[in-house]
C-alpha cells in the first residue's frame, strides 16, 4: 500500500506542495488558469510550522477512519482497491461531521463553501501532485514497509556520528 510519507528535516515550508495540489484540483489544471478562477481551487495538503521544523500534512487515510464513521450523508468511503478514504463530493451535504471527526484537521471547507475537502491522494495520477512537485524530496509516495526500511536503515547509518559527537563533547 503506498502512501505519502514525509521527511521533515527536508522540507523548507515552500508551500510547492499546496500550490501543485490546488492546480490540479482546479477546473483549469493550469496554474493560470486556476488563478482566473472564480473561486480559487482548494489545497488538500497544509504545510504547517512548529519552532523550526516545517510539516506538510494530508489526509492520512485512517484504517480507522473516524470521518467516515462520522458522514451522515454518506459522502465518503474506503475504496476498496487502494485502501484510501475517498469522497463522493456530489453527496457532501456541508454538514462538517467529517471535519469535526478527523483527529489530525486535515478535512476543510472547500473554497465553494458547500462540500467539505480532504487529500484524494490524487489516485488519477501514478504519482501524487504534492509528492511531484516538491523539489526537495520531503514527500515521498512508497510502501509504507520500504519507508520504513529506508528509515532504520538511515538510523544505523548516523547512530555511530551521533555516539562520536557526544563522545567528544
Amino acid at each position: 500500500m503506498r502512501r505519502i510519507m514525509i521527511n521533515f528535516e527536508k522540507c523548507l515550508g515552500c508551500h510547492s506542495c499546496e500550490l501543485a495540489c490546488a492546480v490540479v484540483h482546479s477546473d483549469n489544471q493550469n496554474l493560470l488558469g486556476a488563478l482566473m478562477e472564480k473561486k480559487i481551487p482548494m489545497s488538500r495538503v497544509v504545510v504547517g510550522r512548529s519552532g523550526t521544523t516545517n510539516y506538510p500534512l494530508q489526509c492520512r487515510h485512517c484504517s480507522d477512519a473516524r470521518c467516515i464513521k462520522a458522514c451522515l450523508a454518506g459522502a465518503l468511503y474506503r475504496d476498496p482497491k487502494t485502501l484510501t478514504v475517498q469522497q463522493y463530493v456530489q453527496k457532501c451535504v456541508g454538514c462538517w461531521m467529517c471535519i469535526m471527526a478527523c483527529p489530525f484537521g486535515l478535512i476543510a471547507e472547500n473554497t465553494n463553501g458547500k462540500t467539505a475537502g480532504k487529500c484524494d491522494l490524487c489516485t488519477d495520477r501514478d504519482i501524487p501532485a504534492c509528492v511531484n512537485a516538491c523539489l526537495t524530496g520531503a514527500l515521498v509516495f512508497e510502501e509504507t514497509a520500504n519507508y520504513n526500511k529506508q528509515k532504520r536503515l538511515d538510523y544505523l547509518i548516523e547512530f555511530p556520528k551521533k555516539e562520536e559527537v557526544s563522545a567528544n563533547e
